[in-house]
């Protein structure tokens, strides 16, 4: 996320305007608006400037942490209801004889029940976590704030 966007985003949470900001910053408001469009990039002053007017440290604006906190997807009735059913498949595949897959020579069915739980916690954390990440990959910007 660029500077311009973290100043635009804590000067809306803070229920500021445009001009108000750029009064209590001391700078012009149609310079406040190059800086949030990123069309220059500002001095440390003037970031300390209006970190101050904001009430925020500077850090705010110059970590990456905002970006990673930004947009996290939750997940809908119907992703719920497609990672039970992706899980149950799974889980299907690993019993029986026929099961694709065994641990350390056991399969699904052999294992004890603290075991197998664990396994199938793994499997759907997995699986949510997928989803979350293609979520978050394919969700356009637009529908992310």
């Amino acid at each position: 996320m660029s500077i311009g966007e973290k100043i635009k985003i804590h000067r809306k949470k803070a229920g500021l305007t445009q001009v108000v900001l750029a009064e209590k910053a001391n700078m012009s408001r149609s310079y406040l608006a190059d800086l949030e469009r990123n069309r220059y990039n500002p001095s440390l002053d003037t970031l300390t400037a209006i970190a101050e007017a904001l009430n925020i440290n500077v850090s705010n604006l110059l970590d990456d942490e905002e970006k990673e906190k930004s947009f996290e997807p939750e997940l809908t009735e119907k992703d719920e209801k497609d990672i039970q059913k992706e899980l149950q498949k799974m889980i299907d595949g690993l019993e029986g004889k026929n099961g694709y897959a065994h641990f350390n020579g056991e399969s699904i069915e052999d294992m004890d029940q603290e075991d197998r739980e664990l396994l199938i916690s793994s499997l759907e954390n997995s699986l949510r976590i997928a989803k979350r990440l293609a979520k978050q990959k394919f969700t356009p910007k637009k529908y992310r704030d």
